[in-house]
This record gives C-alpha cells, structure tokens and sequence, in this order.
C-alpha cells in the first residue's frame, strides 16, 4: 500500500504590492498616505492599491478615486507603472526559487510554493516563510504575507483571513485545525465567495463555513440546484471542497506553458460609444491586436467572439457571440469583417461602454489554405513587416488613420498594460 505523503505547501501575499513598489522607490512618501490609481479623468480612475496608512483612512481598493480622497485630503497618489511591477513580481518569484523549484503564480503578487522537498535542507516552514519574508523585504522593500498548510486551498485561506493580519504575517492552518479555526468564520471570509454569494448563502440559512461543510455533498447539490438552477452542481461541489479544505491539485510550475486556447483583448471605453464610426474604431483597434498576437505566437483562429457591454450603468445589457470562419486565419482585415457581421447583427443600439474581440480554434500559423482569388503571401508580408516595426519602434509606430480621430484609443493603449500604465 503506498503511503500518501503530507505537503508542505505556502502562499506567499506581497502587501498592497503596488503600493508597496512605489513606497520603496519613493523614500520621501515612506510615511506618508499612498494609493496607486489610474488617470483620474477617465473610468479607469479607481484604486488599484493603497498603503496600510491609506487604509487606516478607509481608503479601499477599486473605489474611485474622488471618494478616497475625500476620506483622505492627503493621499498621495501615483500613476501605475506595469511594467515594473511585473519586473518586481519576477524578481520575487526568483527569490521564491532559491527554496523550491516547484513555484507556481497566481496572480502578479500571489505565488504558492511546495518546499515539502526543501525541509531538511532550510528548516521547518516557520523558519522558511521568515527567511523569505527578510530576503523579500531588504531586496525589494515589499513585505510578504505567508500563509502554511498542506494543501493550496488551506494555504490560501490561511493567508487570506490570518496572515494578513498578523503582527508577524505568517499564519499555519492544519488540516486538524480546519474543524475548530475555520468552521466557526463567517461564510463572507471564505476563498471564491464575495457579497452575492453570502447573501445566496444566507437565503439557503447557511451563515457560517461550518454551516455550509457540514452540509453532505448531495444535500448541497439539492439546495443549489432549487436556489441556482440544473447546472450548479460543480459550483457546490467547489464550496464544499473549499468549506472542508480539500484540495489535490498540485503546485504547478507549468501554469502558464499549457496550449493557449484563445486571444482576445477586451477595453472599457473612457466614454459611452453611440456612433458606429466610433465603435468601429474600436472593434478595428481591437481586431488588430488580437491579430498581432496571434501572428507574435505562431496561431490562426477559426472561431471570431465578439462581446459588448451597454450602458446604462445600473442596468447594462449586451451579449458575447461568435462565428465560425470558413478557414483559419490571422488576417486583420478577414477577422474585422466577420466581427463586424457579428456586432451589428447582435447590438441593441444603446451606447456602448465595453467591447472585446477574441480568435479561438486555435491552428498552426504555418498550414493554410491557399486561395485563387487572393494574394495572400503579399497580406502575410505586409502584416509581417507593419509587425515587425511595432516590435521594434512600439506600438504607436504605426497606427491606422481612425485611430487617430477622437474616438481611438490605440495610442493611449499603447502606453499600457494589461489596461494600465507601464
């Protein structure tokens, strides 16, 4: 009989990490009120981080900016800068890797780690998680909050509702102490469930993570299904997992090295969108990145989506469709057809404040389908050479006539990451 072998298994949480950043950039904000937020003057003028003095101001993350500095007048606050960020984030994950080579992300500031291997070489977990709490600190000035146990889903909620607010910011959670530590939390504290689903939860009667554990499995199933409808016995079987601290995937290097199954690229808008020039625009701007980075990665896309969110605000309405190309392809202007042909057979007419594009189906950029009636080796050169310049010289280098009119964004995105300044 094969004796299965307990993990040791942390997560290891960057303190409000971009904040955090900027403050060790910035000695002379070392005592001061800091927030990371996005230009102020569009939508995208909310929160991204704050620092713990911030907090004690009620600042919060992904609260607009004008009500976080109405709570604080003094808040210092600093434009986002991605690019370091992710240059940080990878210069930790190194630090990580000097004690397990079993590091997997999770997000820019959130990484599991599996040192079960490494114990004997570094001592016990607690001396493991202050080593590396010290050796993140003095190389990056970010301070490390980090959750133990045996599993990820343990390790995880260990940080989440103990570490970070620890003194010390390490916190072990063990599987004999899930029963007595975690049953008695209020449901709110569990991992996956926001204010929606506690107040689903507390219709069902279920107010703590015990009332939902101590649930059987099938009872649950029955409840979400009256509650949710057919098709919600995965989602009960994730929170009951979550609610007994199951979990047996392992920590995977490999995360981000399996096959991409799609590429898309999504903008909120930094006003609502009525015209269809301006939209247009938009979904041309749209189509043409995801194209580019399906030629960068070596794919073709047989399956055009097209997703819009309309105003208003409290109410939006919008759709996500797609469409089955004849054959694969890259070929901006070819995917800008067919996601014309959807958006305009799908649009309700109101004022448009998102919209996204993504290539599916995804081939080998290196088989096609040749045709008579196209030049397709002068598009492929062409696309190629307008690539390789963006490459090179960035890219605002080239950009088409549209997107220099009032409703493109392209040169603004490319100033960006992920939707967020470099």
């Amino acid at each position: 009989m094969t004796k299965t072998i307990e993990r040791t298994i942390l997560l290891a949480d960057c303190q409000s990490f971009y904040a955090s950043v900027e403050k060790a950039s910035h000695s002379e904000y070392k005592n001061k009120p800091l927030a990371v937020a996005g230009d102020p003057a569009r939508r995208s003028g909310i929160i991204l981080a704050a620092c713990p003095i911030a907090k004690s101001f009620g600042v919060s993350t992904a609260e607009r900016l004008g009500e976080a500095l109405k709570k604080c007048p003094e808040l210092v606050i600093v434009r986002p800068r991605m690019k370091y960020y992710i240059d940080v984030s990878l210069a930790i994950t190194d630090i990580y890797k000097e004690y397990t080579d079993l590091v997997e992300v999770f997000s820019i500031d959130e990484q599991f780690l599996d040192v079960s291997e490494s114990l004997k070489m570094f001592g016990d977990p607690l001396d493991i998680a202050k080593e590396i709490q010290e050796k993140v600190l003095l190389q990056t000035g970010v301070w490390v909050r980090i959750g133990i146990s045996s599993n990820k889903i343990l390790a995880k909620i260990a940080t989440d509702i103990w570490a970070k607010k620890n003194k010390n910011g390490i916190f072990t959670l063990l599987k004999t102490d899930v029963e007595q530590l975690l049953w008695s939390q209020p449901v709110n504290k569990m991992f996956g469930v926001g204010s929606r689903m506690t107040a689903h939860f507390a219709r069902l009667g279920m107010t703590t993570i015990g009332d939902i554990a101590r649930t059987p499995l099938p009872e649950l199933k029955r409840k979400f299904r009256a509650h949710f409808g057919k098709q919600s016995d995965i989602q009960a079987e994730v929170m009951w997992r979550t609610a007994n601290g199951l979990d047996d995937s392992p920590v995977a290097p490999y995360t981000f090295s399996t096959p991409q199954k799609s590429i898309g690229h999504m903008m909120t808008l930094p006003k609502d969108y009525v015209e269809p020039h301006e939209i247009e625009t938009i979904l041309l701007e749209l189509t043409e990145e995801v194209c580019r980075d399906s030629r960068r990665k070596g794919h073709m896309g047989s399956v055009v989506t097209v997703g819009c969110m309309c105003s208003p605000y409290e109410a939006p309405t919008g759709f996500s469709r797609q469409m089955k190309l004849p054959d694969p392809t890259n070929n901006t202007n070819k995917v800008y057809k067919a996601v014309k042909e959807i958006f305009y057979k799908f649009w309700n007419h109101m004022p448009v404040r998102r919209l996204g594009v993504s290539l599916s189906g995804l081939t080998n950029a290196e088989t096609y389908q040749l045709s008579f009636f196209e030049d397709q080796e002068r598009a492929r050169s062409l696309e190629k050479a307008t690539d390789s310049i963006k490459d090179r010289y960035g890219n605002a280098a080239i950009v088409r006539a549209s997107s220099l009119m009032q409703a493109g964004q392209a040169l603004e995105r490319s100033l960006k990451i992920g939707g967020h300044y470099k």
